[in-house]
């Protein structure tokens, strides 16, 4: 029974990173590069606004940060509950 709590605690934990992470995604792909753009365009960023530069450039350095980010986590979370690889 221990070893079934265990497995729903991981899921569980899993899933709220998880959520986290596409939250995260969707808030920058989305909000910075189209909702936020037009708030954003009064800040220059190397000469260009900061809402084309998000659209453009920016949402791909969140994401690359967001893939280390979310390895860096399950891993801990891996090793918390026993399920890591060797």
């Amino acid at each position: 029974m221990s070893s079934d709590n265990n497995a729903k605690a991981y899921w569980s934990e899993t899933l709220k990173l998880l959520t986290v992470v596409l939250a995260i995604w969707a808030v920058v792909s989305y909000g910075a590069g189209i909702l936020f753009a037009g708030a954003l365009n009064s800040i220059k960023l190397g000469g260009y606004p900061l809402g084309f530069w998000f659209a453009h450039q920016g949402s791909i350095y969140i994401f690359i940060a967001l893939i280390f980010w979310y390895s860096v986590r399950m891993g801990k979370i891996d090793r918390k509950h026993g399920m890591q690889e060797d």
